[in-house]
């Protein structure tokens, strides 16, 4: 782990030492659990963006094979092998 600083009021002290108290954990491991639960949050909300501004990009491009088609050729049935004995 790396150390480091931070400044915090001394209503957030507070509270982070009540609830540390409360749920017998250290202030540094409630600090780390918040900042993974933004940083996850974040980064889903970013994905989520990236995927919205994604959508429809490839809508009119005419240069591109149809893909209706290439799945129907992938979902042939096999035809029946011959087990080995």
């Amino acid at each position: 782990m790396i150390r480091t600083q931070i400044y915090i009021t001394e209503q957030e002290r507070s509270a982070l030492a009540r609830l540390a108290r409360q749920l017998d954990k250290s202030q540094s491991d409630l600090i780390r659990q918040a900042i993974d639960l933004f940083c996850a949050a974040r980064l889903q909300e970013n994905r989520a963006s990236i995927m919205q501004n994604a959508r429809g990009i490839w809508e009119k491009r005419t240069d591109l094979p149809n893909f209706a088609e290439l799945r129907r050729e992938l979902d042939r049935p096999k035809k029946n092998k011959k087990k080995k004995e």
